[in-house]
Formats: C-alpha cells, structure tokens, sequence
C-alpha cells in the first residue's frame, strides 16, 4: 500500500533549498542526512505543509514559497545597535560576520552584523532567507 502524506504524518524528507537567482541555500543532500518532520506539529508554515500534503514515498516535486510562507518577512524590532564594548577584543565584529549570541534562558540565537561605524555594532536577529522568495526540491524518503 502507497503511503501519503497527510495530517499528523511523521515524514523523512531529502530537500534542496534554493534562491529565486538559483543560488543554493541549504541542502540535505551536502552531508547525506535527510531531514524528518512531522505534519502539523507547528515547525513548518501551513502554506509550506499545505505543498507536501498528498505526496507519496518515493515522490519528488520543486515549490515555490513566497517570503511570508517560508521564513517569514524582516523585521525591524529584530535589527538591535550594540556597544562595540559587548564584543570581545579577540574577534572583532565585522559586517557579514555570523555570531551566535545567549539568550537569557541560555539558548544561543545566530545575529548577522550588518554595520560597524565607531562604537556601535548593528546586529540583524531575522532569519537570513527572511524577505526571500525560496524553491524548494524534495524527494519523500519515508512516511510513517
């Protein structure tokens, strides 16, 4: 019997994550590791479960997702000017730099610095594809 993906499916997936421009942005293929999710569970967008419903074991299909179905559009309250102080003298902020940055429950979160002028230090906390119309390659691996 063919298995579908439906609601509450537990999925193991093989994606390839593009730019408009075809730029490669992630892929699960780069290390072998296929990704597993679960239909419903809140860590996908209802527009991006809403492409992968229906599919079968075995089946691939390329999607197109608009910025707010994928990661979302920035957010200004997310871009934060730090004192140049906070960063350690050993490795200097410099823009484009990706650093991971605590939380007060001692999660990390990853912040991009997008500026450095004098003493202060602009830090953008959005995702990096946020804004980002993305395509999305997948090949169900397995559904449960």
């Amino acid at each position: 019997m063919t298995k579908i993906i439906g609601a509450d499916s537990e999925v193991v997936l093989h994606f390839d994550l593009k730019l408009e421009d075809g730029s490669a942005a992630d892929s699960t293929r780069v290390n072998n590791k296929p990704a597993k999710l679960k239909i419903g569970d809140g860590s996908l967008t209802e527009n991006f479960e809403a492409c992968l419903m229906g599919l079968q074991e075995g089946q691939r299909k390329s999607f197109t997702l608009a910025p707010e179905d994928a990661f979302g559009m920035p957010n200004p309250d997310n871009i934060h000017h730090m004192d140049r102080g906070r960063f350690g003298a050993d490795a200097p902020p410099e823009k484009g730099m990706i650093l991971a940055f605590s939380q007060p429950g001692g999660a990390e979160i990853p912040g991009i610095v997008r500026d450095v002028a004098g003493d202060s230090v602009t830090v953008d906390f959005n995702h990096p594809l946020a804004g980002h119309k993305v395509i999305f390659d997948v090949e169900i691996l397995q559904i449960t």
